[in-house]
């Protein structure tokens, strides 16, 4: 991947121009305008800069370039949307040569996050004149350069895994006047040269919040991070750390960010799952499984954060009688699946097939169910409790206090009444 030619970092008129529809946009994102400091921010360190020559743009990662075709590539600079930055970890991905990667999928690795998303965290991340920055994903470099035009270059720190992109956002972040910190390395461990923090913030998801984020935050310091299940990609996490080394917060709903690589689990049904020689259990449900997999953040948030160890894959048509849509669930260590039938004609009584040690189908539908009962709580009713060993415990706020979520309980303290 090549960094964009000297005439991407100009800013004339048709760059200014998208850059105020861009401002327009944010306004009406965030209910309101953006901090002094951070419009500041937002016009001396140009989203555009920080951007490669070649974006993959569409739901199928279709490839432009700022040569081929400038007012696409423009266009994606400056929409309130994410763009993809980099494919298949950067691996055989067509980048200097223009070949698809070598299966013929195409699979984002980096992205530039929507800027209502980075602005957003940015608010929640609460920086204050002094503050020193850990950032973990450097990515493009462009919310290293936000911060550190907001801080100062010398109090922010931000760790790439991927050396390529590490030494592309020091380019640019250097053409941009900005020199923070970049640091390549794994950004689970954190960079504890530069420790105590008093904010460290993530650009990628996780599942486990690292110790070495504890151990580098200063007590009262807060850890903000994207969150994700392998059944949901969706939240994120404000963490205040305790004197005792221990954190706990909220989630907040609306993000939804690649998952830090040391904790991906890539998992295939019938490469890594089920085995012919397995005979399932047969059962019957009345709960459309849909209502735990379908539309509803709410609800699959809350089995994301109940059952951390459970994934799922929708099937559509599959090659089995009386079968138009199947639902698909495997443990992450693959002892334990399920499959939920739909014969496309009711929804009434739908088939269970269950196989290992675990009934999973029993455990998400008596997760929904407990859901159900405390009043169908959104993700910021919840929060976690991270001990210094690592332990995570999640919470959920009701009317009553906290209950935590360790065990499913049934009773008055679940909705307050």
């Amino acid at each position: 991947m090549t960094d964009a030619g000297p005439g991407a970092f100009r800013t004339g008129a048709a760059e200014r121009a998208a850059m105020r529809g861009l401002l327009d946009a944010l306004r009406g994102a965030l209910a309101g305008p953006l901090a002094p400091e951070w419009e500041r921010a937002f016009w001396a360190v140009p989203r555009h800069r920080f951007l490669p020559e070649r974006v993959w743009v569409d739901d199928d990662l279709t490839a432009c370039t700022r040569g081929a075709a400038p007012d696409h590539w423009l266009r994606a600079a400056y929409a309130n949307g994410p763009v993809v930055t980099q494919v298949n970890d950067g691996i055989d991905d067509g980048i200097d040569d223009g070949r698809d990667p070598g299966d013929g999928e195409r699979r984002a690795s980096s992205s530039a996050s929507a800027p209502s998303i980075v602005f957003r965290m940015l608010r929640l991340l609460a920086v204050e004149d002094g503050h020193r920055v850990l950032e973990i994903g450097t990515g493009t470099g462009w919310n290293a350069g936000l911060l550190a035009h907001r801080l100062g270059s010398e109090r922010v720190t931000s760790v790439e895994l991927d050396p390529r992109l590490s030494a592309q956002a020091a380019r640019r972040l250097r053409r941009a006047g900005l020199e923070p910190r970049i640091v390549t390395g794994d950004g689970a461990s954190g960079y504890a040269p530069g420790a105590p923090y008093d904010r460290v913030v993530a650009t990628c998801s996780v599942r486990r919040v690292p110790r070495a984020w504890l151990e580098q935050t200063r007590p009262g310091g807060v850890i903000l991070t994207p969150w994700e299940s392998p059944w949901f990609r969706f939240g994120l996490l404000r963490l205040t750390v305790r004197d005792d080394g221990s954190a706990s917060g909220r989630f907040s709903p609306h993000s939804a960010f690649m998952l830090i690589r040391n904790q991906r689990t890539d998992l295939r049904i019938y490469r890594d799952v089920v085995e012919d020689d397995q005979l399932p259990e047969r059962s019957a449900t009345e709960l459309c499984p849909w209502a735990v997999a379908g539309d509803d953040p709410a609800a699959r948030f809350a089995i994301g954060l109940r059952l951390p160890d459970i994934w799922r894959a929708w099937h559509d048509n599959p090659d089995v009688h009386g079968v138009a849509s199947r639902l698909w669930l495997a443990t992450t260590d693959t002892t334990s699946w399920a499959a939920v039938d739909w014969d496309g004609r009711t929804d009434q009584r739908l088939t269970v097939w269950q196989y290992g040690p675990r009934r999973l189908w029993d455990e998400v539908e008596a997760t929904y169910r407990w859901w159900l009962r405390a009043g169908s709580p959104g993700p910021e009713r919840f929060g976690l409790t991270v001990t210094p060993d690592g332990r995570q415990t999640p919470w959920l706020h009701t009317q009553a206090g906290v209950l935590t979520t360790g065990a499913l309980t049934t009773g008055a303290d679940e909705t307050g009444r």
